[in-house]
This record gives C-alpha cells, sequence and structure tokens, in this order.
C-alpha cells in the first residue's frame, strides 16, 4: 500500500513578494543536511482520516501552532520513496522562532541499545520562492510552483 501524507504550505506575501513556512525534520540523519532536506509540516495519514483534518493535525503536531484560514488544495506530488503528498496552501504568518515539535524516540547511536529522543523537526523558517526550490525535498518542489502559478507571482 502507497504511504500518503498531508500538509500545509503555509505562505505570506512580504514587501509584495510571496514567502514560504518549510521545515527541518530533527534527528540525527538531517542534522548536517540543507539543501533538499526541508519540508511543509506534513505527516501520514489513513484512508479513514479526512486528509485536510490530518494535514492541519500535523501542522498543529510538527510546529506547536494551529493553523485556519482558506485553504487551497494543490495537486498531490510523488516524493522519491513513493509516497504521496497532499498539500493545501493558507496564507498566515507565524514567527518560526516559537516553534514547539513533538519528540520521537530511536536507538542512538545504532545498535547501541539507547534510546534517545529527538524533536521531529529542529528548526523552522519563512524562504522566497526561489530560495524555497533549493531548499525543499526535490519531490515537492511542484507544490511550490503550483502556488506561485495559483498566486500569479
Amino acid at each position: 500500500m502507497t504511504k500518503k501524507s498531508a500538509g500545509i504550505l503555509l505562505y505570506r506575501i512580504k514587501n509584495k513578494f510571496i514567502e514560504v513556512f518549510l521545515i527541518h525534520p530533527g534527528g540525527p540523519f538531517w542534522g548536517k543536511k540543507d539543501n533538499g532536506a526541508w519540508s511543509i509540516p506534513k505527516g501520514e495519514f489513513d484512508d479513514k482520516e479526512d486528509a485536510l483534518q490530518a494535514a492541519r493535525r500535523e501542522f498543529k503536531e510538527e510546529t506547536g501552532k494551529m493553523i485556519s484560514g482558506i485553504f487551497k488544495e494543490l495537486n498531490h506530488v510523488k516524493q522519491k520513496s513513493g509516497k504521496l503528498v497532499y498539500a493545501w496552501a493558507v496564507e498566515g504568518d507565524i514567527d518560526p522562532k516559537e516553534i514547539k515539535s513533538n519528540n520521537f524516540e530511536i536507538e542512538w547511536p545504532p545498535r547501541s541499545g539507547k534510546m534517545k529522543s529527538f524533536p521531529e523537526i529542529d528548526k523552522a523558517a519563512w524562504f522566497s520562492l526561489e530560495d524555497a526550490v533549493q531548499k525543499i525535498n526535490s519531490g515537492q518542489i511542484l507544490l511550490i510552483k503550483e502556488l506561485k502559478e495559483k498566486l500569479k507571482q
């Protein structure tokens, strides 16, 4: 069965330019990765859950912030892993310094028998559309391009 994620592409218009809010995954695997490692706040859901509700839930879990507004559905994209990402764009503004992410546990270092807790995301930031295309997971670039087209800039 194909895995599915749902997420929110939060955007704002600042000085007449579109900026998008992206998150950087936490944990030891992503610590030194930058370009291509960022993502929209998203997470997995199953057929029993409404995709938009899952996207809003995941946004809250990954940032600590509730999101509301007029949600514009974007075309789903397929990441290299095969996972389908369903996304909605919504205009809003949050301070990246105020995010509070859930934690997850993994055995670290590997095969050590020791469990260690890491934040699901370790940082967030606003990016211009041009910078976002460089930072975001390559499978999500089409979301940025579609947002630009929808906003006609």
